[in-house]
Parts: C-alpha cells; structure tokens; sequence
C-alpha cells in the first residue's frame, strides 16, 4: 500500500514537471525575439565599463543603438579608435572617427593663489561644499571646490585632486563625461587631446572682482584676442574662450597674458 502510494506521487510530479516543461518551451517559441547577431558581436566589442559615457544606460544598449543605426560606431569614448574600427568591420562600414577628447578643468586657483572667506572643515564633496554660506569657502564662486566629488565619480583614476584644485591625467582620461556632469560649478569640460592652449578659469565677472579673488583669474582684459593672429581666442562674459577649431598651438595668447590664466596644456 505504501509503494502504490509512493509510485503515484512519483507519477504525479513526473506528469506534473512534463506538463511544466511543455508550456515553458511553448512559451519560450511564443514570446522569442531574435536577436541580430551583431548586436552580439559588437557588444562584445565594448569595453564592458557601462560608464554612461556613450550617452546610453550601458555597453549593451549603446550595442543595440549601434546595430539599429541610431548611434555612430565610434560613439564609445572610454574604447575610442581601436574599439570603433573593430566594430567598423562587424557593421561592415566605414568608420567616422572624432578626434579624441579629454577632460579639463577651467580652474587655477589653487590654496595660494585664490583666496578665501572661511575655513571650511565639513564633507568632502563639493555639492555639500557648494550648499555652504556664500557658495563654498573660496571667495570665487566660479572656482573649484576641491571636494573631489569628481574624482569619486572617475572610475579610470584620472582625476585628482592636487593643492586644493582637481587635475586631470589626460593619459588616463577617457572622456566619459562623469566628471563634467557631478560638477556643481560646470567648470570641466572635454577638450581635443590635442590642443596645445586652454584657459584656466571660469570666471565671468569683471576684473576687478576677479583680482580681489584670485591671483591667476582671466580678466577680461582681451589682451589675448587682440594677440591671436588666428582670431582663436575671444573674450565673452569678461572671460576669454579658445576655439581650438582655429588655435595653431602658436602660444602667443599664453605669452602675452598677465595673470598666466591661459597657459600651455
């Protein structure tokens, strides 16, 4: 009586598991959805790093958009040339590439040349810092805090903060964007690998203001733009801007500046 009993259980979860598995394959027949081979391939491709940079939730959405013709091959910054022309010949097209780009941080100002308001002692992170009275203890409210919130966000350490003030190691710089979007002054932006000049400061009020806060802070003073002989450098907002569509390289705004807050990159 037991082994009847025993059997029939056994029956029971064996039709049971038959009759599962029968309506998971035809479910998995019913609701599969192909998925195109490059998709695959070029996923694959990618670095794996899903930092964002790209524009997309992660490698493999960047993948999908690739494939579907919405996004370029060479779209990935952190893979950069090697990785766009590898997906150049899974997509078997020609690729676009853009010069590579790095971060830079529009700011000189470091513990001896900006000057402050107070001594801040609280959290290193330059959103709390900025929260602070007066927008944070430097008497520039343009300049960087140098809580390191960017630094935090660098997943290719290359980023740090040095005197007060973050550098990058253009190097290790991948052009992901994530230090350029935590900050709270706005004051990192992606530059040509190449460039040669670039202006360290984000300061736009006038110069007088500027010198009460900073030894090295742009003036306004356009020294530079009626130097450039390439019209590269102009000033807007009483702070000078470089088009490094124009700029040769040749220094002379470097040169001719007089706070040196252009200088060589």
């Amino acid at each position: 009586m037991i082994m009847t009993g025993i059997i029939l259980a056994v029956l029971v979860v064996g039709a049971t598991g038959c009759l599962i598995g029968f309506f998971l394959t035809l479910s998995a027949r019913k609701f599969y959805v192909e998925v195109d081979e490059r998709e695959e391939a070029v996923t694959e491709a990618l670095p794996g790093n899903n930092c964002g940079g790209c524009g997309y939730a992660g490698c493999s959405s960047l993948a999908k958009a690739i494939v579907n013709g919405e996004a370029p091959v060479s779209q990935c910054p952190v893979g950069g040339e090697p990785v766009a022309l590898e997906i150049s010949k899974i997509m078997g097209v020609e690729a676009s590439l853009d010069e590579k780009k790095v971060a830079f941080v529009h700011c000189n100002g470091d513990c001896e040349k900006a000057s402050t308001k107070y001594i801040y002692n609280g959290a290193e992170d330059c959103t709390t810092i900025k929260s602070t009275p007066g927008g944070g203890p430097k008497t520039c409210n343009y300049g960087c805090l140098g809580g390191g919130s960017c630094t935090t966000v660098c997943e290719f350490d290359a980023i740090h903060i040095v005197n007060g003030i973050a550098k990058v190691d253009k190097e290790r710089c991948k052009a992901c964007s994530k230090c350029v979007d935590v900050c709270p002054n706005h004051l990192i932006s992606l530059i040509p690998y190449s460039a040669k000049t670039e202006v360290f400061c984000s300061s736009k009020d006038k110069g007088k203001i500027v010198m009460n806060a900073c030894k090295s802070g742009c003036i306004g003073c356009r020294i530079c733009e009626k130097n450039c002989p390439n019209k590269a450098v102009t000033v807007v907002d009483n702070l000078a801007v470089i088009d490094h569509d124009k700029c040769d390289g040749c220094g002379i705004c470097a040169e001719k500046c007089p706070k040196k807050a252009i200088a060589f990159v």
